[in-house]
Formats: C-alpha cells, sequence, structure tokens
C-alpha cells in the first residue's frame, strides 16, 4: 500500500446542509457529482460528502452515530492570524467550536471546531514545520 489518502469521506446525517457548510460556508471547490454524494477537491485528496446510513451500508457496518469517534480532520495555516480567520469562517458557516485557538504546549497555535455533523477540524500553525503539500500546489 502506498502512503496517501486519497479521499475522505464523511457519513452525513443532512446531505444538503452538509454541502452548503462545506461549498459556500468553507468555501471548498465542489466537483461535479451525483445528488446522492458531493466531492471536494483539496490539495492532495479529496472530501466525499455521503449520506451516514447509505455509508455505513456500503461498508457493511452499523450506522447508528455514536460518541467521540477517536478522529479528526486538520487544516495546518501558515499564521496565528490565519488559525482565527479559518476559525471565524467556520463559525460564521454554522460551526461550533469546541476548543478556542490559542497556544499549544508544542509551540504552535491551534484550535477546533465541529462542523454540522460533529466531525472535529483542528485548524494549526505550526512554526517548526509545514504539514502537507505546500500553499497553492496539489
Amino acid at each position: 500500500m502506498k502512503p496517501r489518502i486519497s479521499m475522505i469521506t464523511l457519513g452525513v446525517s443532512d446531505l444538503q446542509r452538509s454541502i452548503e457548510f462545506y461549498e459556500k460556508g468553507l468555501g471548498f471547490p465542489r466537483m461535479d457529482s451525483p445528488p446522492e454524494v458531493a466531492f471536494f477537491t483539496l490539495s492532495g485528496t479529496w472530501l466525499g460528502l455521503y449520506g451516514r446510513n447509505a455509508l455505513a451500508e456500503d461498508a457493511l457496518v452499523d450506522g447508528a452515530p455514536g460518541g467521540f469517534s477517536g478522529f479528526s480532520l486538520a487544516h495546518n495555516v501558515s499564521s496565528e492570524q490565519e488559525v482565527d480567520q479559518v476559525m471565524a469562517q467556520a463559525v460564521s458557516a454554522g460551526a461550533v467550536v469546541t476548543k478556542p485557538a490559542q497556544k499549544t504546549d508544542w509551540g504552535g497555535y491551534a484550535g477546533y471546531f465541529s462542523d454540522p455533523d460533529g466531525y472535529l477540524w483542528e485548524v494549526a500553525h505550526n512554526p517548526l514545520f509545514w504539514v502537507g503539500p505546500p500553499d497553492g500546489t496539489a
């Protein structure tokens, strides 16, 4: 297996609400896709949105929602100010801040928000090294 993640698919409870959040609220570029799924191009990977029950059925697992899934997504940016800007954009799109942006014990600056289905996003500035492909590349 090659070390990469091609797509992250989130099982969502309301597809239209989630499309609005990611496309209009966060400004993610949406691709043409069938009506039962939405794809967004990210830098180096894709984000997929699919009905929670349909995704569970596709994976042959129980689709009942639970507590913390032990999973978060991360979005690294180049400054503390950009962390604050992204957090504010997410909140204006309907996100809930679970941890306000603040200095971290590892020397960075980060905060967390949850999307309409409770998926956690960390927005972080790491002054020690860049995580992911360089800005402006695919």
